[in-house]
């Protein structure tokens, strides 16, 4: 169990200014549950780079969020596939959304069929709280969004911090992710026991 005392206020001093909102107390607390409840057994490292990877595509609100510009200049912004065809079973546009930002009308389906839910016909759904956490949870576990998932980048022979950007967006802001993500580290690692 992570000691949520030691966490909060290392992540207070290290990642927030010495202030967090009850929105961002409430979203740390859902990773740090899922993690608890079906990862524990995990490597570590994971949880440290999924806490930053929320921490950058969320703005640090630590909330899920709806992608700026909703797709606009993005093949994903219209009613198209990943294979440029168009789809017609739905008025949903598959822009980014949630804490991983997922897009595309297939990665929306997948999610949808993994948590039993119909993400198709309400993509607003992976909005939900729940619904954001289990979609990062998975999709980084399982390689989702760009097939590289956390356990090539973080297991016993190997530590990148920097490439485990890749499961989900190439290098793009790779390094302050990798910051991010060593700070979280340190407010999981050096918990004292509960």
């Amino acid at each position: 169990m992570i000691n949520r005392k030691f966490f909060f206020d290392q992540v207070k001093a290290s990642l927030f200014t010495n202030s967090l909102t009850p929105k961002q107390v409430q979203g740390l607390n859902a990773i740090l549950d899922e993690w608890e409840a079906n990862y524990a057994q995990q490597d570590e490292r994971w949880l440290a780079y999924m806490l930053a990877t929320t921490h950058h595509e969320t703005g640090r609100t630590m909330q899920p969020i709806e992608e700026i510009g909703k797709g606009k200049n993005y093949p994903y912004g219209k009613k198209v596939k990943q294979d440029k065809k168009p789809y017609t079973d739905t008025d949903e546009i598959f822009y980014g959304r949630g804490f991983v930002q997922l897009t595309w009308y297939e990665n929306y389906d997948k999610a949808g069929k993994k948590l039993g839910k119909d993400f198709l016909h309400n993509a607003a759904g992976v909005m939900e709280l729940t619904n954001a956490t289990k979609i990062m949870f998975l999709g980084m576990t399982e390689g989702w969004f760009t097939a590289r998932k956390l356990s090539q980048y973080f297991n016993p022979t190997t530590e990148d911090w920097l490439n485990a950007r890749k499961i989900i967006n190439g290098l793009d802001k790779a390094e302050d992710i990798k910051n991010y993500a060593l700070k979280y580290k340190a407010s999981i690692n050096h918990s004292p026991a509960v």
